[in-house]
C-alpha cells in the first residue's frame, strides 16, 4: 500500500467517520445510561439501583442496534473508499530494453480515476446506483455484529471494573479504567470480527458484478472457498487497535459521568 499509494493510502475513507464519531458514540453511551436507568427504575423502583449483569447485558444489546441506523451509511462509505484501487495505465515505457512490441500500439486513453471522489461522492453514487437499500447494505450482519459486541463490551467492563475496584471504594481508579476499558474493548471486537467480516463483504459488493445473494449465501461462499479462518481474518490488528483506544473512550466516559454528577 505504501509503495502504490504513500501514506495517504492507510488513511482511505478517514474523513465520513471523523465526522460522525461523537455523534455515533454519543447515541451508543447514551442510548446505554438512558436504557439502564430505566431498567433499574422499572424493576427495583429506583434509577441509582445496582442494576444486574442481565440488565447490563440488555441496554448493552439495545445501544449495540440503536447505532445502526446511524454507521451503516458511513459504513458503507468507509469500505467502498478502502477498497476501491485506481487502475493505472502501463505506460511503453515498462516494456524491457531492446523488446519492443512487435505492432504499433496506438497510444491509449487517459487511466480512469476511482470511482469514488470522496465519502459524500460515494454515499450520492451508491444511492444514485443501487437505492437507498445500498446505503444499507450488511445492514443485518451489522446489527449481529454490534448488538452482541456491545453487549459484550458493556458486561465485560462492568465485571472487570468491580474485579479492579480497590477494597473500601465503590469505584475503579484511572489505572483500573484503563485496564478494563481496554480488555472490555479487546473482547467486544473477538465477538464482533466473524459478522465485520461478512459485513465489509457485503458492503464492498456493489463495486463491480455483485457476488453474493445476501448474508447467508456470503458466510457459506466465504467459508467453503477459504475456510472458517476467514470468519477471524483481521482480529489481531482489531484486538490491537481495541486497546489502547478504548483505555481512552472509558476513561473519557468515566471522567463525563463523574463531571455530570458534580454538577447535579
Amino acid at each position: 500500500m505504501y509503495r502504490r499509494e504513500r501514506v495517504w493510502g492507510f488513511y482511505r475513507g478517514l474523513s465520513l467517520p471523523v465526522c460522525t464519531v461523537s455523534l455515533v458514540s454519543s447515541l451508543s453511551f447514551g442510548t446505554y445510561r438512558h436504557c439502564l436507568t430505566h431498567i433499574c427504575r422499572f424493576r427495583y423502583g429506583s434509577a441509582e439501583a445496582k442494576p444486574t449483569r442481565t440488565d447490563i447485558t440488555l441496554s448493552g444489546f439495545t445501544s449495540g442496534l440503536v447505532r445502526v441506523f446511524l454507521t451503516s451509511p458511513s459504513e458503507v462509505a468507509k469500505v467502498r473508499l478502502q477498497t476501491q484501487t485506481q487502475q493505472r495505465r502501463r505506460s511503453s515505457a515498462s516494456w524491457p530494453l531492446g523488446a519492443p512490441p512487435v505492432c504499433p500500439v496506438p497510444p491509449a486513453g487517459p487511466a480512469p480515476g476511482p470511482k469514488y471522489r470522496g465519502p459524500l461522492h460515494c454515499l450520492a453514487t451508491v444511492a444514485r446506483e443501487e437505492g437507498l437499500q445500498g446505503l444499507y447494505k450488511g445492514s443485518v450482519a451489522l446489527l449481529l455484529r454490534d448488538g452482541h459486541s456491545f453487549a459484550t463490551y458493556f458486561l465485560s467492563y462492568s465485571i472487570l471494573s468491580e474485579w479492579l475496584t480497590p477494597s473500601g471504594h465503590s469505584q475503579p481508579d484511572v489505572l483500573g479504567v484503563l485496564v478494563a476499558g481496554g480488555c472490555a474493548g479487546v473482547l467486544a471486537w473477538a465477538v464482533a470480527t466473524p459478522m465485520d467480516v461478512i459485513k465489509s463483504r457485503l458492503q464492498a459488493d456493489g463495486q463491480g458484478q455483485q457476488r453474493y445473494r445476501g448474508l447467508l449465501h456470503c458466510v457459506v461462499t466465504s467459508v467453503r472457498e477459504e475456510g472458517p479462518r476467514v470468519l477471524f481474518k483481521g482480529l489481531t490488528l482489531n484486538c490491537c487497535r481495541a486497546f489502547p483506544v478504548n483505555m481512552v473512550v472509558f476513561v473519557a466516559y468515566e471522567a463525563a459521568l463523574r463531571l455530570t454528577r458534580g454538577l447535579l
